[in-house]
């Protein structure tokens, strides 16, 4: 039995480390960004964001939107209120004169009618928006004054069709806040290092710019818009299998988007289990198969430390989590110092064996279960 273990833990720990390492070794080759001296900024903008019962968010939001430094005249604001039951609508509605337009979901589509209400709101004011370039945030994010500045000088220097573009946490004054950012952190790692190496579609949709023209070539949301979620990667594969060279990630702190974590743990739960939910649905099964190494390991590891408490394994159990942390401590450090959230490793090796159970849960219960997003019940 002890033969077994060894040899089963080397397998899946080695498999693990080395893709873990690949993803450093991509997350650090990839250029930061700098715009060109000579590029002027032509580009028409169009920035959406759905949001629904965000009135304690919507306000800085827009705010920080407005602040840009890229001329007002090339970007405009759409903001699409998907059935809020609260003020969101009234306070989006005081921007009207700052170019921000609102748009009523409810005007094209009943409630409960469809599965996907983000991808229909984001079609609609696709529909209604004058830009060549669609840029995409949440209402509870925050953005930096050079970021469509940036987004549009990366678009035109490099042609883009796709730009996936970083995402952060701005509150770490709890231990579950302090979890996310970390497991959060380590998702846009991977994300950076993917979109660089074209070895799978990852984004965000908090933080994507697209072009308006690759978006109707490839059909819009078209084949996916019965999947609750997946507005972003769903869509990204989408755009990348007809424009692979199209497709960028911009690593630039300029670009960097800000949200705050969720503040309870339910929330978090289903925040995560409906991330996890698309997992079977993605088309790019280049990814599929990192899932399947990530999640299993984590299941190995769980199943050892429950039979730790029955059985002399612990030792077993110690040695795979402890290397565990270590490669991926090595992966987060530079990813880490681009956020300037290096003083959160320190937390990582306690946050390490909630990370392993919380793997386990949300992704069992996404493919299996439901979750409550928006006052929304999804299978």
């Amino acid at each position: 039995m002890h033969l077994l273990i060894i040899a089963v833990s080397i397998v899946f720990f080695v498999s693990y480390a080395v893709l873990i390492i690949y993803y450093r070794q991509s997350w650090t080759s990839i250029p930061t960004f700098t715009p060109a001296e000579n590029v002027n900024p032509l580009t028409k903008i169009s920035v959406i964001i759905p949001a629904r019962n965000e009135e304690e968010n919507i306000a800085a939001c827009l705010n920080s939107i407005l602040n840009q430094t890229y001329p007002a005249h090339l970007f405009e604001v759409l903001v699409i209120d998907d059935h809020s039951t609260d003020n969101t609508g009234a306070i989006i509605l005081q921007y009207r004169d700052q170019n921000v337009k609102l748009v009523s979901l409810k005007d094209f589509i009943p409630i409960g009618e469809i599965n996907s209400y983000k991808k229909k709101a984001i079609e609609i004011a696709i529909q209604q928006s004058t830009g060549q370039l669609i840029v995409t945030t949440d209402a509870d994010c925050h953005v930096p004054p050079g970021w469509l500045q940036n987004i549009a000088a990366c678009y035109q220097q490099n042609d883009a069709a796709f730009i996936a573009m970083p995402v952060g946490y701005d509150s770490t004054n709890n231990f579950l806040a302090i979890f996310q950012a970390l497991d959060f952190m380590t998702l846009q790692g991977i994300t950076g290092a993917a979109v660089e190496k074209k070895v799978h579609s990852m984004c965000n949709g908090a933080n994507l710019a697209y072009e308006k023209k690759a978006f109707m070539e490839v059909g819009g949301f078209k084949g996916i818009d019965n999947i609750a979620s997946g507005d972003d990667m769903l869509l990204m594969h989408k755009i990348f299998k007809v424009f692979p060279k199209r497709v960028f990630f911009l690593k630039s702190e300029e670009v960097i988007v800000y949200t705050t974590p969720v503040n309870t743990l339910k929330g978090f739960f289903n925040q995560r289990i409906r991330w996890a939910s698309k997992a079977d649905k993605y088309e790019d099964k280049r990814i599929f198969g990192v899932l399947l190494l990530v999640y299993f390991f984590n299941v190995w590891i769980l199943v050892l430390g429950i039979l730790s408490i029955f059985y002399p394994l612990v030792g077993y159990f110690i040695a795979v989590l402890t290397a565990k942390t270590i490669i991926e401590l090595l992966f987060l450090y530079p990813v880490a110092r681009f956020f300037n959230q290096r003083k959160l490793l320190w937390w990582f090796p306690l946050a390490q064996p909630f990370h392993v159970v919380y793997t386990v849960i949300a992704g069992w219960l996404g493919k299996f279960g439901k979750y409550t997003w928006k006052e929304r019940t999804v299978k």
